[in-house]
């Protein structure tokens, strides 16, 4: 405990010389900190005074990083309209059904096929599903999309695959750790999730004048302590009812959102989102050991090689169901890329059932790769299309104008 301080200072330290870098750079913040983190942590040897360890500290920083999710999703629920989610319900539906459908069956194939026994192939599959929601959140605002038509089926692709988690890890808690799956049970349970989301949209749309009244506070300083404390209940009541604390988080920014002190909330979280998201994918980092990743090496780099297949294809498709450009579609694949912290849940779901020890090793180098390889692809994104578009011809060049010559005749 005496140097409990000194190991949560250093590793903020580092988290901010992994900022600067990628500032100098020109690059997502995102890989750097989950490679620092990966530097050092339990097995890192100790320089020193330093304890690169961080093993006294740990809790702590993983605690830090769980704030750094909730203030990631909460500011992209503040970016976003209900009224124009509730308008897009259709295309949500499925797109967010494709996007399940597509990844979900590939993983059963992948499993399949590398010789995995039944309930090891359901669980990647299932992990395969699911992409971080803090990575997509942190890229779209990074690259300033969150203004970007395409952005609104993205926000609710996420929520549609977290009512899809609900059910997957409902079923395959029965199965793997009761013996058995309630039907009754798993129905409930997702009747639960879907009627809460939809309690924050009514809320949303019908409690804006009374939440206007209740947070017309002047001072800064108790604004910011009520809507803090609105956000951590929330988020904490939400895993109650087994929905992620990130998705209530989500849900409360859609419902302040619609409240006319929506900028000021949203300037006062800024600093807030950036500290402790950082902190987020540094903890992230700590978690992967990376004496445990060479064997799976082959099996992870093939499931990711899948994936970045497959998200880009339900993408596409989600995308043009929905009306939009070939353009946007491509970047509706490109930016759920990234796996995350809901592929760990999964993967640990598997592992306390005494499933194959090499679920956790793929599963953090599937995430690390994917992690790393998305952010890259959604910020190349424009080059992707252009490239592609080349060999598919999906949408034609834009004329050239003739500029007229005065005096040119026309024969």
């Amino acid at each position: 405990m005496d140097h409990l301080v000194l190991e949560v200072g250093t590793a903020l330290v580092l988290v901010a010389i992994g900022a600067i870098i990628a500032n100098k750079l020109k690059f997502s913040i995102i890989p750097f900190l989950i490679v620092l983190g990966m530097l050092v942590g339990p097995h890192a040897p100790q320089i020193g005074f330093l304890d690169l360890t961080f093993i006294e500290s740990n809790e702590i920083i993983s605690f830090l990083g769980r704030m750094g999710v909730l203030f990631l999703l909460f500011y992209l629920g503040l970016e976003f309209s209900v009224g124009k989610l509730m308008k897009s319900g259709r295309n949500i539906v499925v797109g967010g059904t494709i996007y399940v459908a597509i990844n979900f069956v590939l993983g059963l194939l992948y499993g399949f096929i590398t010789g995995m026994p039944w309930i090891e192939t359901l669980i990647i599959a299932g992990l395969l599903s699911v992409s971080s929601s803090a990575i997509v959140a942190k890229v779209l605002v990074d690259l300033k999309r969150t203004a970007n038509p395409e952005t609104e089926l993205i926000l609710g692709i996420i929520l549609f695959d977290d009512i899809f988690l609900a059910l997957f890890l409902t079923i395959m808690s029965g199965v793997l750790l009761a013996g058995s799956a309630s039907i009754f049970g798993i129905v409930t349970s997702v009747l639960i999730s879907v009627g809460y989301m939809l309690l924050f949209f009514i809320i949303a749309k019908k409690g804006a004048p009374l939440l206007n009244k209740w947070l017309a506070i002047k001072s800064n300083e108790l604004f910011i302590i009520v809507v803090f404390a609105v956000l951590f209940f929330v988020a904490g009541f939400s895993e109650t009812l087994h929905v992620a604390e990130a998705i209530g988080a989500l849900l409360l920014g859609l419902v302040f959102s619609e409240t006319e002190h929506r900028d000021r909330i949203e300037r006062l979280v800024v600093p807030f989102r950036d500290f402790f998201g950082a902190v987020f994918f540094f903890s992230f980092g700590l978690s992967i050991d990376p004496a445990t990743l060479k064997d799976a090496v082959w099996l992870a780099l093939g499931a990711a090689i899948l994936t970045i297949v497959g998200n880009f294809t339900a993408g596409m498709i989600s995308g043009r169901k929905a009306g939009l450009s070939h353009k946007a579609s491509s970047n509706i694949g490109l930016t759920i890329m990234a796996r995350g912290e809901f592929s760990i849940v999964v993967a640990n779901l598997g592992v306390s059932a005494g499933l194959n020890p090499v679920l956790m090793p793929f599963t953090a180098l599937y995430v690390l790769i994917l992690a790393i390889v998305g952010p890259i692809l959604a910020k190349e994104s424009k080059q992707i299309y252009g490239y592609l578009n080349k060999i598919f011809k999906w949408s034609a060049p834009p004329k050239k104008k003739k500029i007229k010559i005065p005096g040119e005749q026309n024969f």
